[in-house]
């Protein structure tokens, strides 16, 4: 075969390779975050570009987008909408959307993403106990009625003037981002004079010594809970296996960086974040014994049974595993 045949053949053969080689498809995964170092293992994940890393061992090639929003309401219509692959917010947010959702998208949990107290801040100097508020004051949560920090205040409503009395605070309560209630808070010149908020909000109003805290959630609740949490539709779930895994993956990675390297992971939030807090302090607040980085949820069926009995949610879950895809069962969890 001459020098011509050789040159025609290999081309052809590498053109019939390319033809039956099948074409790995971009997939686009859109995930929602919020603010705050609850979302850390997220924001990880985004900086070190975990899930991607995670879908090429699967033979993926994943476009990741991350999108911050304010607060649970819009990240759960963007998911209804078909705008997100994966939400993630406060535990409330996530029961609600379940709740609504179980003839219909069916949406359940993927995995926590820590477990983290919410403490209730004030600027109010007459103020030491839940009882000490007034209609004159203004609570800041990041959303009346459905928020995580909402429901904990109804949890302790109830606790301290009785199961019917669960809503007293609703009225004094203010729909508001954490880093606008917290610069609200601190400028004494605001309405709001109380804001019920997570890390590193929390930790740095009371540097402030005319802020003090009211109560935290773990009180509430007697011991920790999973603060925020990551879900997504059946439909998606069953549709990407391979996505969802490595999703799983990336998120246990971000998870074990955090836990082992509390510097790096402080570094990459204050980068990514463009936070004001110096990476020293937040190695501190990521390490605190009360935060507690792990994938498996803690006292979920408490807040779906408190939601259930006070209304905001129809369905009565029985057993946490009822609101979370069956991925996340093999690590205890509650």
């Amino acid at each position: 075969m001459s020098r011509l045949s050789h040159i025609l053949v290999s081309h052809i053969l590498a053109a019939a390779a390319i033809l039956i080689t099948p074409q790995v498809q971009a997939e686009t995964v859109r995930i929602g975050k919020q603010y705050g170092v609850a979302f850390l293992p997220l924001i990880v994940m985004q900086d070190e570009h975990l899930l991607e890393a995670e879908g090429r061992a699967r033979g993926l090639d994943l476009d990741v987008t991350f999108l911050t929003m304010s607060n649970g309401v819009p990240i759960n219509d963007a998911l209804l909408s078909g705008n997100l692959e994966f939400a993630s917010g406060g535990i409330g947010p996530m029961i609600t959307i379940w709740g609504k959702t179980r003839t219909s998208l069916k949406v359940r949990g993927v995995a926590a993403l820590n477990a983290t107290p919410i403490w209730l801040n004030t600027s109010n100097p007459k103020v030491h106990a839940l009882h000490d508020f007034t209609e004159t004051d203004k609570i800041a949560v990041p959303g009346v009625k459905v928020s995580i920090q909402a429901v904990v205040l109804e949890m302790a409503a109830a606790k301290e003037f009785g199961d019917a009395s669960f809503a007293k605070f609703d009225p004094i309560t203010v729909s508001l981002g954490h880093p606008d209630a917290q610069t609200a808070l601190l400028s004494f010149k605001s309405e709001i004079d109380a804001h019920f908020t997570t890390a590193p909000f929390m930790y740095e109003e009371l540097l402030d010594p005319r802020v003090h805290t009211v109560l935290s959630s773990y009180d509430v609740l007697g011991g920790p809970h999973t603060y925020s949490a990551v879900w997504a539709t059946t439909a998606y779930h069953d549709a990407h296996p391979q996505t969802y895994a490595a999703f799983l993956a990336a998120l246990d990675r971000a998870q074990k960086l955090i836990a082992s390297d509390p510097h790096k992971a402080a570094e990459i939030y204050v980068r990514s974040e463009k936070g004001k807090v110096s990476v020293e302090r937040m190695a501190e607040m990521i390490a605190k014994p009360e935060n507690d980085w792990t994938m498996q949820p803690k006292q979920s069926l408490k807040f779906a049974r408190f939601m259930h009995q006070t209304g905001a949610v129809a369905a009565d879950a029985t057993d946490w595993k009822e609101m979370f895809f069956p991925e996340i069962y093999a690590g205890g969890g509650g």
